[in-house]
């Protein structure tokens, strides 16, 4: 049997061998990741602290730690179990052991750290992003960039007032297909689009019902809610199911929606709809989900264009043969983009008139690692804006933008209403009882500030 460590090692090495030519600019290919870290010196690096390493921070970790431009300092997780198995994972890719900092606030305050990464539940992202921002700190922060629309303000506020470098998690932004597919439609290739269908579907098991029991040991749970109102520790909450309760999550609409919603929006350039609405809700199990397992949001512009989001969480039968993607509906045709880097071109009467794919496996139902070469390249491009000044692929102020759109959606969903709102803003208009979801109650004494 192989040893585990030699596992990761290999597949770390062929990742990093495959992709240096994209995300080094093609200096020395012949190169390997390691032959890389020796020739740049340790100043060159840049510094991280990873917050959050159960799942998707566990990944990021592990990819930053791979960059031969990047070292982890930090790994900040109130579980002392997943933090362990992370600082191992990450010793084994790079020359220095990270940091056990539990309490992530710790990370910024030391000078060498560069940049945090923000990889924690969804009722953490904007406060963490901003108390980074205060103390100097560049972010790389998962999706979505906040909360609520509220929090995605402040965070905007943020980065404007303190000169951040803030990259959100829409790693498709940087997939090199993907950004092929988008300027052909930006160029005309099917003529106006003016629909763009987003998808999500999975196969979801029920939560059940939690009971109350005493918190682990080696979980500081009053760390984990951070700003959120204090509720019971239960037994189906920690580490994924989080995602489906109000207090901590947004549902699927803001777990996978953000990524399809945030390539339609792309694609059809546009911000602000004057239109929301949303259906659906918890249809196929009886148990303490929260948020819906079914939902179709839609978002209507002023420009007569449409956004559509359908999420399945409870049936994962495909949709134009992926569990997730984008389709732009124009005069002349459509384009679809899967969930890999991959995309096609369909003329009127559904012929594929071109057909591009990605010569690796992309797994869109992956939790933690859909691909960890692409989300290299995504990680690069926020390097060198940093270093550099290039452009970032998903800067802070189009990540809330899309942000805000399926919180809408959400925010139309609960109060049972279509929305009307001020395109040039994206504020809720003549509606008091969605306007008290555009904020939150907060824990006292963990109120986000600017």
């Amino acid at each position: 049997m192989k040893n585990p460590k030699d596992t990761r090692r290999g597949f770390i090495k062929k990742s990093l061998t495959a992709s240096a030519a994209i995300s080094i600019g093609g200096a020395l290919p012949a190169f390997s990741a390691k032959s890389y870290r020796n020739i740049l010196g340790s100043n060159e690096r840049i510094k991280v602290a990873v917050m959050g390493v159960n799942s998707r921070g566990m990944a990021l970790a592990l990819n930053f730690a791979s960059q031969p431009n990047a070292e982890v300092l930090h790994i900040c997780e109130v579980d002392k179990h997943a933090a362990e198995k992370c600082i191992e994972a990450v010793s084994d890719i790079q020359q220095n052991r990270p940091k056990y900092t539990p309490d992530f606030r710790k990370s910024l305050e030391d000078k060498d750290l560069d940049v945090l990464v923000v990889a924690a539940p969804d009722h953490w992202h904007a406060p963490a992003a901003i108390l980074a921002c205060k103390a100097g700190k560049d972010v790389y922060l998962e999706k979505p960039a906040s909360h609520n629309p509220h929090e995605g303000e402040l965070l905007l506020q943020a980065t404007s007032k303190y000169k951040r470098v803030i990259q959100m998690g829409n790693q498709r932004r940087s997939w090199p297909h993907v950004v092929e597919a988008i300027k052909a439609l930006h160029a005309g290739v099917i003529g106006r689009p003016y629909m763009a269908k987003t998808w999500y579907s999975n196969n979801r098991a029920p939560i059940g019902i939690g009971k109350k029991v005493p918190v682990p040991q080696h979980l500081d749970y009053d760390l984990w809610q951070g700003p959120a109102p204090r509720e019971d520790y239960r037994d189906n909450i920690i580490h994924y199911n989080w995602h489906w309760f109000w207090n901590w999550g947004t549902g699927e609409a803001l777990n996978n929606g953000t990524h399809m919603v945030d390539l339609a929006r792309w694609g059809l350039q546009v911000d602000y709809p004057n239109k929301v609405s949303s259906a659906g809700g918890r249809y196929h199990y009886q148990d303490d989900w929260e948020t819906p397992d079914t939902q179709i949001i839609n978002l209507e512009f002023e420009n007569n264009s449409l956004i559509t989001w359908e999420g399945r969480s409870c049936n994962g039968l495909n949709v134009e043969g992926s569990s997730v993607g984008v389709i732009f509906y124009g005069e002349e045709g459509a384009i679809k983009i899967d969930g890999g880097n991959n995309y096609s071109i369909l003329d009127r009467q559904n012929k594929v008139v071109k057909e591009v794919k990605y010569d690796r496996p992309v797994d869109p139902r992956n939790l933690s690692d859909p691909t960890h070469e692409l989300d290299g390249i995504h990680i690069q491009n926020m390097f060198d804006a940093i270093r550099k000044g290039t452009p970032l692929a998903a800067d802070i102020y189009g990540g809330q933008t899309s942000t805000l759109l399926v919180q809408l959606g959400n925010i139309a969903q609960r109060v049972g209403q279509s929305l009307e709102i001020d395109s040039k803003t994206g504020h809720i208009l003549n509606n008091p009882e969605a306007q008290q979801h555009w904020s939150r109650e907060y824990q006292p004494g963990w109120e986000p500030t600017v």
